[in-house]
């Protein structure tokens, strides 16, 4: 099923070109006081909802998909794990050029050592949402990845049973203020982490591990590449991540980008695609 959020934060299911108004279906979601739980509660009982959802779907209201604003899939995620240089045609690349790596060891040292870092949720958009681009003296690049979104609590978890703990795949970009600050901050400001178009439920994608992405700026073709050339796939990062923090329902994982990254300006319009999930385009602008 493919699960997405649209204009004030309706739930939908994308039917081909329409989606269905499933928003009926959040009405299974148990009730919560303060303080809050630490996950996103639809992610945490998505089976009920998806049970709901294809119990309604046929009678439900659509709309032309064309016409709604995609929100993020998932509205409240605990944080954004990020895995930086986890191809090794990347890694070549940020070593090879001085803009990308401003002479730090930490900017060119290959995954098993630099290990992951976090985004600020704060960063979190859908694609219709788009992109406000900060710092305009600096270059600011994209990256396309294969974003995961966790769907059960992993402590420790090993890579066997990984994917278990999996609710579904999305369309990860992971934009970037290049210069010789440390990862997170470059990577945090408002809308610089856009999920969607939406949710890939895990049962769609078998395995992960091969998967094509592409990506283009304006038509011009930047990226491409498949999830099979990842250093540390996704069961691994999963693995990795869980044995130092707890990986919570609704935490969503970017498993790094492959080579061909570059700068992006306000009036860009992005177009992202992984194989098995769909395309989305997102617009460009100045914050």
């Amino acid at each position: 099923m493919r699960l997405c959020r649209f204009g004030s934060g309706s739930l939908g299911v994308v039917d081909g070109t329409v989606v269905r108004d499933v928003t009926r279906a959040l009405d299974v979601l148990p009730a919560y006081r303060y303080p809050l739980p630490p996950h996103d509660v639809m992610i945490a009982n998505i089976d009920r909802v998806i049970e709901r959802a294809r119990a309604i779907a046929a009678d439900a209201p659509s709309v032309p998909l064309a016409s709604v604003t995609l929100l993020s899939p998932v509205a409240n995620p605990g944080k954004i794990v990020c895995a930086p240089v986890n191809y090794q045609k990347h890694l070549d690349e940020v070593r090879s050029q001085s803009e990308l790596h401003h002479g730090s060891q930490a900017h060119t040292a290959p995954i098993h050592t630099a290990g992951l870092f976090l985004k600020a949720i704060s960063a979190l958009v859908g694609p219709g949402e788009g992109i406000a681009l900060r710092k305009l003296d600096r270059r600011n690049d994209h990256e396309v990845e294969l974003a995961v979104v966790v769907g059960k609590a992993a402590r420790n978890v090993s890579r066997q049973e990984a994917l278990g703990h999996v609710a579904g795949y999305a369309i990860g970009l992971d934009i970037t203020i290049r210069g010789p600050e440390e990862r997170s901050l470059r990577k945090s400001p408002d809308s610089y982490a856009v999920l969607g178009p939406w949710l890939v439920t895990r049962d769609e994608i078998v395995d992960p591990g091969n998967l094509d992405l592409r990506l283009a700026v304006n038509g011009e073709e930047r990226q491409n590449s498949n999830t099979r050339f990842l250093i540390l796939g996704v069961a691994e990062l999963i693995e990795y991540a869980s044995s130092f923090y707890t990986l919570y329902p609704g935490d969503i994982i970017i498993t790094g980008t492959p080579e061909g990254v570059s700068p992006i300006q306000p009036g860009d319009v992005i177009s992202a695609y992984v194989e098995h999930i769909g395309t989305m385009e997102v617009k460009v602008r100045a914050a």
